[in-house]
């Protein structure tokens, strides 16, 4: 069964309607499931900033279809395609987007096919990774990168759900993630909309679970990996790393090969976006700064394997990497 599909419990997460941009908004979510149409390229500008869509293949597609938007209006594509760009700087899924309907004939149409390609990209990485988490497993996820993450289906989430939907028996710890609690609002949602065990854990509580022998391995996915291998992810994901490489906890990462930047050497070469102070404390005591910093950069060495939707590849990273990126430059995606 699609992400999407009839009967499927996880609604897309963007689409293409006809002559505008329909998303989940997910800052409604848990509480309620509403949808928002985007029919202008600043109302989608807007969205992705205030992260009522976010994830990195999901702001792949929304980069698109901003461009698509811009050609059915009849706005400059050039100056739509920077705003687009601007929103968000971390995740390299946004320009490979933008790019992509730039460089189409039909925009529309690219964008339609990005989003369909993601949903199929997500499942074949989801049952590459799927092997990797053991019978009985107990997974450790942050932030989300599930279905809401993508145009359907999802990178970390979906390895665990293709596991599951394998007959796998596991269960998942859910972190919070602050500030945000993407883990809290959205991961643990598709976890219960797709009956799989889940338990949700403040953040500080991943050390002393690992300590315990009580996590088996850690998934999370990714908004860019640079060529080296060092992966940019939610802020806490560097934290988790060091945390399961001292406890001997397999340590991977799930993103399809559009998240793979291979012009960007190394993670010292990612701009890291900095969110408002808000998110953290809205009222701060007087005197103190608030620092936001949204994602934060795991070095490769700390990586057990990335899966991604050619396969799973581990160390040296770089050598793999651009193998598996040369045959994907010549394709459709």
């Amino acid at each position: 069964m699609s992400a999407g599909s009839a009967g499927d419990p996880l609604p897309p997460t963007i689409e293409w309607r006809g002559d505008h941009v329909r998303l989940i908004d997910q800052r409604r979510l848990p509480e309620s499931l509403e949808f928002l149409s985007c029919r202008t390229v600043d109302s989608l500008c807007t969205a992705i900033t205030s992260l009522a869509v976010r994830g990195a293949p999901a702001l792949g597609v929304a980069g698109a279809m901003g461009v698509a938007l811009a050609a059915v209006t009849g706005e400059p594509l050039a100056s739509a395609a920077a705003r687009l760009v601007a929103t968000r700087p971390t995740a390299v899924n946004l320009a490979w987007g933008v790019s992509q309907a730039l460089a189409s004939d039909d925009p529309v149409a690219c964008a339609v096919r990005l989003a369909a390609e993601d949903v199929e990209r997500n499942r074949r990485l989801g049952a590459f990774g799927a092997v990797l988490l053991p019978e009985g497993g107990r997974v450790l996820t942050h932030c989300n990168a599930g279905a809401l993450a993508c145009a359907g289906y999802g990178t970390a989430v979906g390895v665990i759900r293709a596991a599951w939907e394998s007959g796998r028996t596991l269960s998942v710890w859910v972190d919070e993630t602050r500030p945000v609690l993407q883990g809290a609002r959205l991961t643990a949602w598709e976890l219960g909309r797709l009956g799989i065990p889940a338990t949700l854990v403040a953040d500080v509580m991943a050390g002393s679970l690992m300590a315990g022998g009580e996590v088996d391995c850690v998934v999370v996915g990714a908004d860019r990996i640079a060529a080296n291998g060092d992966v940019a992810n939610k802020v806490g994901t560097y934290s988790l790393a060091v945390l399961a490489a001292h406890h001997g906890v397999p340590f991977y990462v799930a993103a399809p090969m559009s998240t793979v930047d291979l012009a960007c050497p190394s993670g010292d070469a990612i701009v890291i976006e900095r969110r408002p102070g808000a998110e953290v404390m809205a009222e701060p005591p007087a005197g103190v700064e608030v620092e936001n910093r949204a994602f934060d950069v795991t070095p490769a060495a700390l990586v057990t394997a990335i899966i991604t939707d050619l396969g799973v590849v581990r160390a040296p990273y770089g050598e793999a990497l651009a193998r598996l990126t040369r045959p994907a430059s010549s394709g459709s995606g």
